[in-house]
């Protein structure tokens, strides 16, 4: 499978509580911190949930 880098670029402080949840399941706990995953449907549709709030970078 492929990798995928994740970048949390925006505040999760005024986000719905199953965002801030989806964003902890992805391993985002700071601002512009950077997670590597697996590029499963699951994870990118975790990404797609919170799209607003990260960045992947390639």
């Amino acid at each position: 499978m492929a990798k995928i880098k994740i970048q949390q670029v925006k505040s999760q402080i005024r986000c719905p509580k199953d965002q801030k949840l989806t964003l902890l399941a992805l391993g985002l706990k700071k601002m512009n911190a950077i997670v590597e995953h697996e590029a499963t449907p699951q994870i990118l549709g975790m990404v797609n949930k919170v799209k607003h709030l990260v960045k992947v970078v390639e």
